[in-house]
């Protein structure tokens, strides 16, 4: 009975994710859909495939529901978080690819160490800083980019509307105190599958 009610509440949670306007846009992408140069059609495939992803990777292990980030871009999947072991890693790349739909998969999943306070605000610190760059550059559309920090390295993932702006993104990046690396999976709008009209 109480897995039930467990499996239904999960269940709910995540198909009303798929309806509503948030930060996160309509579709839950990370991009809103007013200003995202997907097509509905592709925001909704993607949307679809994230969805799918999240639910075989909690059913695997409840654990991750917390430690792991999937994003789904045109097809294109990309993993974020920690995991325990490098099996781990390798199991949740092994999902993603069997993720119906799947173009790509880039696993940037670390494996956990000692927790190191100093470091985890560094991390939060330059991930604010570069969010705020991205909001104040008028050339840029920060709403297209997800940023993750980890040890000092920046990841990027979104899509750029030119390659001017994909160039001024990771410039803003570099450009932020104490960053040792910019891993950035920027696409351009023309390498999209289905582009608006």
């Amino acid at each position: 009975m109480k897995t039930k009610l467990i499996f239904t509440i999960l269940i709910t949670i995540f198909l009303s994710s798929c309806i509503g306007v948030s930060s996160k846009g309509i579709f839950g992408t990370g991009v809103s859909v007013a200003l995202d140069p997907r097509t509905v059609g592709t925001q909704i495939d993607d949307s679809i495939m994230q969805k799918n992803l999240s639910a075989r990777i909690l059913i695997n292990d409840k654990k991750y529901l917390l430690s792991v980030k999937s994003k789904v871009i045109d097809g294109r999947i990309f993993l974020t978080g920690k995991v325990d072991v490098p099996e781990e890693k390798l199991q949740l790349t092994k999902l993603a690819w069997e993720t119906k739909g799947a173009r790509s998969v880039r696993n940037d999943i670390k494996v956990k160490e000692e927790f190191n306070f100093k470091r985890s605000a560094k991390d939060i610190l330059i991930t604010s800083q570069l969010r705020t760059a991205l909001i104040l550059n008028k050339n840029i559309k920060a709403t297209n980019y997800q940023i993750d920090t980890y040890k000092k390295k920046i990841y990027v993932y979104g899509i750029a509307l030119t390659s001017e702006e994909k160039d001024l993104v990771i410039s803003e990046a570099k450009e932020i105190l104490d960053v040792e690396d910019v891993i950035a999976s920027i696409m351009l709008v023309e390498d999209l599958r289905i582009q608006k009209e």
